[in-house]
């Protein structure tokens, strides 16, 4: 079986875990494919915890999860040097971080050092403690969990640490169809158990699938029509006056590799070795949400950055 067959059914079993949030499973499986990590927003009891868990019980690697909290510490996520007294010195203890898989569950309820302790192993795939650094185990994929209820007591991500993650993921609560589905599941689960998984990727198959996934063909309309709308916002001006009038700041060449990255992991897992406008306009909203820096005057007239990302897509055009 070729690794989009496995991916491909991959993809299924997760779906029928994760009922009703397809678009997450989607998300997931793009992330580990484009060796990133995903922030995802949405109400407690969407099955988020569940889908990364799924995941993990496919993968051949380690999961665990951190719960932010305003008392948490720095050396809580990464670990902390500890004394030996029958060695007279210290030993390094990991912490929670070295994993393979890590759901940091209500990121922003954590103090920004505890969030850079974070962020730091996201970006540079190792952790410093002391004159010391130590590299983490790959793959290695972050999904941090923001709750867009309750912001009490919490501590927003800044915008430029928001840009660590590929990818900022809303969902929402699913149709009554799918709803009971799920009870049925629950119902299930609860006689039954959790069924055992069949299938299970190793490392060296995650890693081949990215080199797969590097080597999709993107023609060079394309590949101009995503610059463009990348570029379209940063400079809004040039298509429509009004978006000048919302949009602050755009995205970073940061979001343009992560577009690209995210466009080729979608066409690879529908099957296709090549990237569409369809592929680039699908993964835009995912990928630019957070790097789109709305203007006071948009935010008091009630705009998104979805509102701003929809009016580019209606007016950049596909290159011939």
């Amino acid at each position: 079986m070729s690794l989009q067959n496995t991916f491909g059914e991959l993809r299924v079993q997760l779906a029928k875990r994760i009922i009703g949030q397809e678009k997450l499973v989607d998300r997931l499986l793009i992330a580990l494919l484009a060796d990133g990590h995903l922030l995802v927003e949405g109400a407690p009891g969407l099955a988020k915890t569940t889908a990364i868990k799924a995941l993990a019980d496919h993968l051949d690697g380690n999961f665990h999860r951190i719960q932010f909290t305003p008392d948490l510490l720095p050396s809580d996520v990464t670990g902390s040097e500890i004394y030996r007294p029958e060695t007279g010195q210290f030993e390094f203890q990991r912490g929670p971080i070295f994993h393979n898989l890590v759901l940091a569950d209500e990121i922003n309820r954590a103090p920004a050092k505890v969030q850079s302790a974070l962020l730091e192993a996201m970006g540079e795939r190792q952790v410093s403690v002391g004159m010391r650094t130590f590299t983490l185990d790959q793959p290695f994929m972050v999904m941090a969990t923001q709750n867009p209820i309750e912001q009490e007591g919490t501590y927003p991500l800044p915008e430029a640490q928001l840009d660590r993650f590929l990818m900022h993921v809303v969902i929402h609560y699913p149709s009554a169809e799918a709803e009971k589905a799920i009870l049925q599941l629950a119902r299930n689960d609860y006689r039954q158990g959790l069924p055992k998984t069949d299938l299970r990727l190793t490392a060296q198959q995650v890693f081949a699938a990215r080199a797969e996934v590097a080597d999709i063909y993107m023609a060079e309309a394309v590949e101009q029509y995503l610059l463009a709308l990348v570029l379209a916002t940063r400079d809004p001006g040039t298509l429509d006056p009004e978006l000048a009038r919302w949009t602050a700041f755009g995205a970073s060449p940061r979001g343009t590799i992560a577009l690209d990255r995210c466009s080729r992991a979608l066409a690879w897992l529908d099957g296709r070795d090549y990237v569409t406008p369809d592929d680039v306009r699908a993964m835009a909203f995912d990928v630019l949400r957070h790097r789109i820096l709305l203007t006071f005057e948009a935010e008091a007239e009630g705009m998104t950055a979805d509102t701003v990302i929809e009016r580019l897509i209606e007016r950049v055009p596909v290159s011939a």
